[in-house]
């Protein structure tokens, strides 16, 4: 980060017209705009203003993504692209607004198109009669990388598996219809691009990926339509402490940034911090963000950032989140082992320029131990002592710690500047006593008595306490524009009405008889998991309520004992006839509750027919719809089947 002379900084502090340099982190520039909030700041007096922190007691954990590849599944022989390092010129960790980018885009020549892919891969059946085919991908002097999956047509029953050639039996697996509804809830949020059609690998650390890609028994190979015309190449070691950007710039042996191990203050808080690694553009950047709890305490894991550092559905999608990112002990060069990554994303539920905010729920359920940070969302006083935790360079956790001194309102000036003016705008300045911000500290909270009242916007990268400038977007006024909605549940209290609230509906593919299985139940979901090996996950299908309500009738459950699989319906009708009708259907009660009709925003659960098995399918993605539709002749299409959700 650049560095400011000293008369534009004590102008900064007196609440002046000042020019700060942006923090960083972030992929986007400090003025990208989804929806502004308001200038008012009133909040609705039903709207909490105070929320304490929350550590749930259990959490219903979701089921790994990282495995050990299965006994059955020998893994693939690769086909391999080989890259060049990359030029001194394209490694600066500064770029697009000061953000703090820690990998480059490259194309990977040979499989930019759908067809060049496919002319490279070897398919080969398994002893399961699927059948498989991988490449492998190693770019010299890299420390890791990520391959961009451009995604035409994809068999929502296949299975995507990431790993290194060095350690070929842990692998990152995920199914294709968890792909597709990715790609959806890109495309669904308005971006049409390129961009949104592209889901990119997790970061494993090595110079060398490989994906592969196993398809169900009776899937033509070349239906398959997948390019992966990008490889974003990761430049900086993310796995070691990174060397200090101000201990750099001013050629000290020791940076001011102080470890949050040290201290006492804010423990609770700091289990709530994760830094973050996002791809936009084929470039892949370091932020920070941290999770809040809701006036209900419900667990539902929402996650603050900054706007400049994630505001597109399409680049929330790429977030991975690495948690008790932080020293073993105090001062220690060395990582704590608790430390655990989650890679599935976040769906972006709004993000907003004027207090540089970006508001999320993660994908993924936070790993135990995790606290859901409390808040406030009243206006925060000038002299109020003040302290945020953030990864300045993707480094191990620090703490700053310092005061309130103004209100402000902020404009971009350049690509990696903005000037601040005096008055009640969207920001609070705030000046270090001890402790320093860099790039990778974006979107990092601020605390006032522990609890979240704002996020890091940018500031001065400096170890002089008098210069020490930092720019936070207001949490009050995000809250009382927007965050409200989410964080101001109907119901407060430690046990909200659940019968409200929408739930996951897992799904399983039966490899050997080619039917699928769907529950509501985590506990069924991981009974299955545990006891039959021939059911593979395939994660989240879709969303659904737990008890009955208004236009919300019940999906009804059969067990049918000749084709050994399960059948759905919403009609009670439907229900009674196939319980006068076959003998061989076990009625199983009610499994969820969904709509009958079309209306808010409940998606159509198209349903299909297995005249070959007799077994029944049911998607909520139209993509694999079109598929199935496409290269599987035994299923007959019988249209909607009820109405759910794709999102919780």
């Amino acid at each position: 980060m650049r560095y400011l002379n000293s008369q534009i900084r004590t102008a900064l502090l007196a609440v002046a017209a000042s020019a700060l340099v942006a923090c960083g982190g972030g992929s986007e520039g400090p003025v990208a705009q989804v929806q502004a909030p308001p200038t008012s700041t009133a909040v609705p007096n039903v709207a909490p203003l105070h929320v304490e922190a929350f550590v749930p007691q259990s959490t219903i954990q979701d089921v790994p993504s990282i495995k050990a590849r299965a006994v059955h599944s020998p893994a693939p022989l690769a086909a391999q692209i080989r890259m060049g390092p990359l030029l001194q010129g394209q490694k600066s960790a500064q770029d697009d607004g000061g953000a703090r980018r820690v990998g480059a885009a490259r194309v990977l020549d040979g499989a930019t198109t759908d067809d060049g892919l496919a002319a490279l891969l070897r398919w080969t059946k398994t002893p399961t009669g699927a059948t498989v085919a991988a490449l492998s991908v190693s770019v010299e002097g890299a420390h890791g990388m990520r391959l961009g999956l451009r995604v035409t047509a994809l068999p929502g029953d296949s299975v995507l598996r990431v790993y290194s050639q060095q350690r070929p039996d842990t692998v990152y697996e995920v199914s294709g219809q968890q792909i597709l509804q990715t790609l959806e809830r890109n495309q669904a949020a308005g971006d049409q691009s390129a961009a949104a059609r592209t889901w990119w690998t997790p970061e494993l650390g090595d110079a060398e990926q490989t994906v592969e890609l196993e398809l169900p028994a009776g899937t033509d190979p070349r239906a398959v339509r997948l390019a992966i015309p990008a490889v974003s190449h990761i430049f900086e070691d993310l796995s070691l402490p990174q060397a200090s950007e101000i201990a750099m710039q001013l050629e000290e042996t020791i940076s001011c940034t102080l470890d949050a191990i040290c201290y006492e203050q804010l423990v609770q808080q700091r289990n709530a911090v994760a830094r973050m690694l996002f791809t936009k553009g084929g470039s892949t950047y370091v932020c920070t963000g941290t999770l809040l709890n809701d006036s209900g305490s419900t667990g539902v894991p929402y996650f603050l950032s900054a706007n400049h550092c994630i505001s597109t559905q399409s680049v929330a999608s790429t977030l991975q989140t690495d948690w008790f990112y932080r020293a073993s002990s105090c001062n220690a060069r060395t990582l704590s082992p608790q430390s655990t990554r989650r890679l599935s994303g976040a769906t972006l539920l709004y993000a907003g320029a004027a207090t540089d905010t970006s508001f999320m729920r993660l994908n993924d359920t936070p790993p135990p131990g995790a606290t859901f940070a409390g808040w406030d969302a009243s206006v925060l006083g000038t002299g109020a002592a003040v302290a945020g935790l953030h990864h300045p360079g993707g480094d191990l956790l620090k703490i700053s710690f310092g005061k309130m001194v103004g209100l402000a309102e902020c404009r971009v000036t350049s690509a990696s500047q903005f000037s601040c003016l005096p008055g009640n705008g969207g920001y609070y300045v705030a000046q270090w006593s001890q402790g320093a911000i860099e790039g990778g500290s974006s979107g990092s909270a601020l605390f006032r008595n522990g609890l979240v009242v704002g996020t890091l916007y940018g500031g001065v990268v400096t170890c002089v306490a008098a210069d020490s400038a930092a720019v936070y977007g207001r949490f009050d006024l995000a809250y009382g524009s927007a965050l409200k909605k989410w964080l101001a549940v109907a119901s407060p209290g430690p046990t909200p009405d659940a019968s409200s609230d929408r739930v996951a509906v897992f799904r399983f593919f039966n490899q050997k008889t080619g039917a699928h299985f769907y529950t509501a139940s985590a506990g069924e979901r991981d009974f299955v998991v545990r006891t039959y090996p021939d059911f593979r996950y395939e994660n989240v299908a879709f969303y659904a309520y737990q008890a009955p309500g208004t236009d919300r009738n019940a999906v009804l459950r059969f067990y049918n004992r000749g084709a050994g699989a399960h059948f759905y319906t919403i009609s009670a009708a439907e229900r009674d006839f196939v319980q006068a009708t076959y003998p061989a259907f076990s009625y199983e009660g009610p499994s969820w509750y969904a709509q009958t009709l079309p209306g808010g925003t409940a998606t159509p659960m198209f349903r299909f027919f297995n005249i070959r098995t007799g077994s029944h399918f049911y998607t909520i993605s139209s993509a694999e719809r079109d598929f199935v539709t496409s290269n599987y002749p035994d299923f007959r299409y019988e249209g909607p089947a009820y109405y759910a959700w794709t999102a919780p």
